[in-house]
């Protein structure tokens, strides 16, 4: 009866802990900031510091803000702030494209 007991705690145990290795994230992310860094390259080559500043300055915002977390080594927040911080850059791209056709 016991030994029932203690498997069903040892189970306990090891579902906490594989939910709680789960959740942490190890890795840096790597390749969401160099994908952020070459979006906003190729925005600022588009002309977006003219034509789509909001959007550029929102990106490169995104982009600090993923640095400073991947510092502290919250590499969960980090990653986040690098894919948004890409997503405006495709945004400031895609508004410099529009005015410069405007144009």
């Amino acid at each position: 009866m016991q030994l029932t007991g203690f498997k069903t705690i040892l189970k306990g145990i090891l579902l906490s802990a594989l939910l709680y290795l789960g959740a942490c994230e190890t890795a840096p992310p790597v390749q969401e900031m160099s994908d952020a860094r070459q979006a906003i390259a190729v925005a600022r080559e588009a002309g977006a510091e003219e034509r789509a500043a909001f959007h550029l300055k929102a990106a490169e915002d995104y982009l600090e803000s993923a640095q400073q977390a991947l510092n502290e080594r919250a590499y969960s927040e980090a990653r986040r702030d690098a894919k948004q911080a890409k997503m405006k850059a495709l945004d400031a791209l895609k508004a410099s494209e529009s005015s410069e056709k405007d144009e």
